[in-house]
């Protein structure tokens, strides 16, 4: 009995021996790598880019004062709709004196000259009545009095003008009333009752008594990299999406190209220029100027091209090359170059080197990827 015992022990010994010897051994041993395999499709891949900018009105006027003065009346406010001549705001005028002192001198002189005016004629009417003046007499001295009495009318008017910028002959036109130059929606008026304003001139812009926008002509207005600048051309059709309107996609026409950068950089960005692109916006659509848009636009499109996910190929240099599968059990691939076209990031198009009903390498199959089978 106790001989089998030892028997018995000896051989639970060895399989345990043998068993762990046998484990150790295939855990030491390489898994060959298993990849999944990728087949050529036919797809249209397209290269995009994204433009940031805004929506801003095509026709947008600074509405200002052609007088000198002080705001005393705003009758319009931002948001309020105007047509071409609408009252906007009402200007009391501060005569300069020098203006002033010039525009009383000539009533003052005119007026003298009509009063010697009239008095010459009544004189000259006398004697033209007990006739011993002739009727040249007469009319030359009635016509003299008539246009003395126009310059004192006239004189009048250009006094009034400089005290309160309209005259009492004039007043449709006065130009203490700021109207709008536009038809469209008040965008900002930025001067208060009381704030003092000044028309322009050479040496400055002048007040901006009200911005005023056409919000029915609408562009997307944004810049586009150096490196792209050459794939776009006028007449491109667009995609516009405004952050504030996420539900919305407008389509827009591109319609300008600025011919010279205008955001030069420090060296660590490309250069930057200007775009501009008509923007369709339907009439139950409410947007307002300034909203941030982004503009997707298609540089390069391949229709019905062959193509391969972009991850199975192995750049070097210039040159791409695909694991094309020559066996399947057990894997067994060979390298060989092809010529690549077009990218989407994706999907990648290829133009020769390969052929549709080939197979290619695709990413590795881990131990994680065949658990996830398996469950």
């Amino acid at each position: 009995m106790k001989k089998f015992l030892k028997i018995a022990a000896v051989v639970i010994v060895a399989v345990i021996f043998v068993g762990t010897f046998v484990y150790l051994y295939q855990k030491s041993q390489t898994k060959p790598t298993v990849y999944e395999v990728e087949t050529p499709k036919y797809a249209d891949i397209k290269r995009t880019t994204v433009l940031t900018g805004s929506i801003e009105p095509r026709d947008k006027g600074e509405i200002k004062p052609q007088i000198n003065g002080i705001i005393s009346e705003i009758i319009k406010e931002a948001g309020d709709e105007v047509k071409n001549g609408d009252i906007i705001a009402k200007v009391k005028v501060i005569p300069e004196m020098e203006q002033l002192n010039a525009a009383e001198n000539r009533v003052r002189l005119a007026k003298f000259e009509a009063d010697q005016a009239v008095r010459d004629y009544e004189r000259t009417k006398k004697l033209y009545d007990d006739k011993l003046v002739s009727a040249e007499e007469y009319e030359k001295a009635k016509l003299a009095m008539d246009k003395a009495q126009e310059e004192m009318k006239t004189a009048n008017d250009a006094l009034q003008i400089v005290r309160e910028g309209v005259s009492s002959s004039n007043k449709t036109y006065s130009t203490t009333l700021i109207r709008s130059t536009i038809d469209g929606l008040i965008l900002d008026v930025p001067v208060k009752v009381g704030n003092s304003v000044i028309m322009s001139n050479t040496m400055n812009d002048g007040t901006t008594i009200a911005t005023v926008a056409d919000m029915n002509d609408l562009i997307f207005k944004g810049t586009v990299d150096e490196t792209e600048v050459g794939l776009i051309h006028e007449g491109m059709p667009m995609g516009i999406t405004v952050g504030a309107l996420q539900d919305n996609k407008f389509t827009a026409s591109l319609e300008y190209i600025s011919p010279q950068v205008v955001t030069s950089t420090d060296g660590q960005n490309a250069n930057q220029f200007e775009i501009k692109a008509a923007v369709k916006v339907p009439e139950n659509v409410k947007i307002r100027a300034g909203y941030s848009a982004n503009a997707e636009i298609t540089l390069q499109d391949a229709k019905h091209a062959l193509a391969v996910p972009e991850s199975c190929v192995e750049f070097s240099g210039d040159s791409a090359f695909v694991y094309v599968l020559t066996q399947k059990e057990p894997q067994t691939f060979t390298r060989r170059y092809i010529k690549t076209g077009l990218s989407d990031g994706i999907n990648i198009e290829v133009k020769g080197g390969l052929k549709a009903k080939e197979q290619i390498r695709g990413n590795a199959i881990t131990e994680d990827d065949d658990k996830e089978a398996e469950a």
